[in-house]
């Protein structure tokens, strides 16, 4: 027995011994790993072959202003022999303000493509630009003229009277992974060709003012001034163009956002061709689909997107497609959230048959439509419509509701849909989110289409389950889950 317990007391010892002596290995391979490969790159060398080709902008405008009083003070009476009444009649205006022409300027950023003097910026940084002047970094300063401007996308293209300039490589946003180093050049607060580093904190970012840009988010250090500046990898390449911020002071707060190049790219060849940019259009509006929604429409997990409304005459209205329908798959691309769908119908060429797969009614369809090219923003616009109270009764989901007249359907675009919520009591219905003034289009995959029908459909909806309803508020449609009571 004694002896037993001694060969087992040498064993621990061996163990212990071969365990000091694989952590002392993997200690030297961990040093060795900082020492090569794992440590920080230098950026000296990217800096040296790639800041020669980005350069400061520089913008005037004519802007009109009035001369304005301090809040709260009136134009005083002046007797018309004072020494100072012409003075500060002609100061401030007879009406409180007196138009004034000055000056404004703005900087940004931006980086030569072609040795041929075509620069990229952001549209923002040129937008009603009188005089665009263009620094380069051997000092030299050049008028530039605008080629094309894309405020969707907000790109710019420049051309500069210049050649044999220096121009960056061309790389691939598609190849981006996140917690790879990138590197900006620009010129933030004017200081020029100021670097920051930082890694891709994001890729596929969908900002609400922009959806036709899947934003590249990154750590790196940007600040006003570096906007229409470069995103290069680490092997030299541009691969985004920085555009925004997310700031609650105005400046960098660890959230800065770049224009993926190949979708810049895109911008840049048709306005270097054609001076304008198209994009394909389906005609829907859209919603995302929460849990909820996808409960109330028989969706086992939330994907997708949700049609609030087809537009007449629209590729959408042509190839079939109805309110509630979710677009779960747009030409072989899965359509994981709504803000995927833009995207995809943006970036495909107009004129093109593509297959759309829907959920309706708890079934998969696969339509069939010929996209179209996207209006512009004047003929996709909308007027809203103030409806006029009249009488009526509350319901089981605490909701009076009253018809829309002829000149409310025309104006709201809702042909013979429609019910105007007159008073929302505390209830399901506030709980949903519905509010006085709202339009109730469909309720539980229903069009509604007057009060008495509507009623009937309240009346005939299954006890506590989460039914679909499609609201209107102004000109923009939302479908809200509804619980209805027990």
């Amino acid at each position: 027995m004694k002896n037993i317990v001694m060969s087992r007391w040498a064993y621990s010892k061996y163990v212990l011994l071969f365990s000091l002596l694989a952590l002392a290995y993997a200690g030297n391979a961990v040093a060795l790993s900082f020492g090569g490969e794992s440590r920080l790159p230098d950026f000296t060398k990217l800096v040296e072959q790639n800041s020669a080709a980005v350069v400061n902008i520089s913008t005037t405008q004519k802007i009109k202003r009035k001369h304005m009083l301090p809040p709260g003070m009136e134009m005083p009476d002046i007797p018309e022999d004072s020494p100072f009444g012409d003075l500060l009649r002609r100061f401030f205006g007879e009406d409180g303000g007196e138009l004034e022409e000055y000056d404004g300027q703005s900087l940004g950023s931006g980086f030569i493509i072609d040795t041929n003097g075509y620069v990229v910026t952001n549209y923002h940084v040129v937008k009603d630009a009188d005089e665009i002047i263009v620094n380069l970094s051997d000092r030299r300063e050049l008028k530039a003229k605008l080629v094309g401007s894309d405020p969707r996308s907000d790109i710019a293209l420049l051309k500069i009277d210049a050649n044999t300039l220096p121009e960056v490589k061309i790389g691939s946003s598609e190849k981006l992974k996140v917690g790879e180093w990138v590197m900006a050049i620009g010129s933030p607060f004017g200081f020029d060709h100021s670097v920051s580093v930082g890694i891709v904190s994001a890729i596929g970012r969908n900002l609400p003012s922009e959806n036709y840009v899947p934003f590249i988010q990154t750590d790196v250090a940007i600040n006003p001034g570096n906007s229409g500046g470069p995103l290069f990898n680490l092997d030299g390449q541009v691969v985004g163009i920085n555009s925004q911020i997310y700031s609650q002071t105005g400046g960098y707060m660890g959230l800065s956002f770049a224009i993926p190049i190949d979708v810049a790219m895109n911008v840049i060849h048709q306005l270097k061709t054609t001076g304008k940019v198209t994009r394909g259009w389906l005609g829907l509006l859209i919603q995302d689909v929460n849990r909820e929604l996808a409960e109330s429409f028989g969706m086992k997990q939330p994907r997708g997107a949700v049609a609030l409304r087809v537009m007449p005459d629209s590729p959408a209205a042509k190839a079939g497609f109805k309110v509630g329908d979710v677009v779960v798959e747009f030409n072989g691309k899965k359509i994981q959230r709504s803000s995927d769908l833009p995207l995809a119908v943006g970036r495909t060429p107009v004129g093109e048959t593509v297959k759309v797969k829907v959920i309706r009614e708890g079934k998969t369809r696969t339509l069939t439509v010929k996209i179209a090219e996207l209006p512009s923003e004047e003929q996709l616009a909308q007027q809203d419509e103030t409806a006029k109270p009249s009488e009526s009764k509350s319901n089981r989901l605490g909701l009076v509701v009253d018809a829309l007249n002829d000149q409310q359907r025309k104006r709201l675009d809702v042909g013979d849909r429609g019910v105007l919520v007159r008073n929302v009591e505390k209830g399901s219905a506030w709980e949903a989110g519905i509010r006085n003034g709202d339009v109730i289009l469909m309720l539980n995959g229903v069009d509604v289409t007057s009060p008495t029908q509507f009623a009937k459909l309240v009346k005939d909806l299954p006890a506590g389950k989460l039914v679909p309803t499609l609201v209107q508020r102004g000109n923009a449609p939302v479908f809200l889950p509804l619980k209805v009571p027990k």
